[in-house]
């Protein structure tokens, strides 16, 4: 389906998550040239995208701002340019933690109990979630903003630095156990990667040991756990993403506490592609190489689309 069509490999973006995308994007055109396919880079670096002439396919891997909110997608539908991965809409929906927490709740997907807050300098907001528990700025990707508050007398500070930048977050309560992701492809859950970060919290730092310089974070995949606890995160995983509506692909992140419940983070609909990404990790589990995953989110989108 991909021979003789020409494929801009959208990388960059004007947003926090810009240097991780630069090395996905490297990635997945990579390995489109090494299939013989007629593949070119495009660095993205505002809000504005200028396509090579003729192409027939945008390969978005822009994560975050611009790539992953919507923005991106809805420049593609008025050019007329399919495009891979998810749509507008359900890109907004997915971006945006406070909206995606609605879907969930409403669709009955397990999650941690929160609240929206809204934020003013110089002003402490009466919460109804105690510590510990976790602040996120509802528009960022990549652990970017998030603190973990653990004692209510931190409490007070996190959210006054929050609110330096922040004008919403969302609170969350702490979901004490392993950290677990679930890669999704054409709506089915893949082999679940289990997270363990050096430090106990699974940052940017932790992610992308390459831009840091500091200790990454080991993977197990297939995870260890047993067939029934698999099939339940593996099944809420898969909720998360038809709750949001997600096309094509994503990657659900997802709490397992003690008890062996599965709460879900987030949905991520342009998840990583780099050498320590967790999808190509799922994938590769279930059978798929690096580049059969980037063709097949390709043609996926494509028939989606044209």
């Amino acid at each position: 389906m991909l021979t003789g069509k020409k494929i801009a490999v959208l990388m960059g973006g004007p947003g926090a998550e810009r240097e991780v995308s630069l090395v996905s994007g490297k990635a997945v055109l990579e390995a489109l040239l090494d299939l013989g396919l007629d593949a070119t880079p495009v660095d993205v670096t505002t809000t504005e995208i200028h396509l090579p002439e003729g192409t027939d396919l945008a390969y978005n891997v822009i994560h975050g701002t611009f790539g992953e909110d919507g923005q991106l997608q809805d420049a593609m539908e008025r050019l007329g340019v399919p495009y891979t991965g998810a749509g507008p809409a359900s890109s907004k929906l997915a971006i945006d933690k406070t909206l995606a927490k609605e879907k969930f709740v409403a669709a009955g997907v397990p999650t941690a109990r929160s609240e929206t807050v809204a934020l003013a300098p110089g002003t402490i907001p009466t919460l109804t979630i105690s510590a510990p528990l976790v602040i996120k700025p509802p528009l960022e990707g990549s652990s970017v903003g998030i603190q973990i508050v653990k004692s209510q007398a931190d409490l007070p500070a996190a959210l006054a630095k929050a609110a330096e930048k922040y004008g919403t977050v969302l609170v969350e309560e702490f979901i004490e156990g392993k950290e677990l992701t679930v890669g999704i492809l054409d709506g089915k859950a893949m082999p679940i990667v289990q997270i363990t970060p050096p430090e106990g919290v699974y940052d940017m730092d932790s992610k992308y040991p390459w831009l840091s310089g500091k200790k990454g974070s080991e993977y197990q995949c297939p995870a260890d756990l047993d067939l029934e606890t698999t099939m339940a995160v593996q099944a809420a995983a898969a909720a998360a993403h038809r709750a949001l509506g997600i096309e094509v692909y994503s990657r659900v992140d997802v709490l397992l506490d003690s008890e062996n419940r599965p709460f879900v983070l987030e949905a991520n609909t342009i998840p990583g592609m780099t050498a320590t990404s967790l999808l190509p990790k799922s994938a590769a589990a279930a059978g798929i190489p690096f580049p059969e995953l980037c063709v097949t989110i390709a043609e996926l989108s494509l028939k989606l689309r044209s």
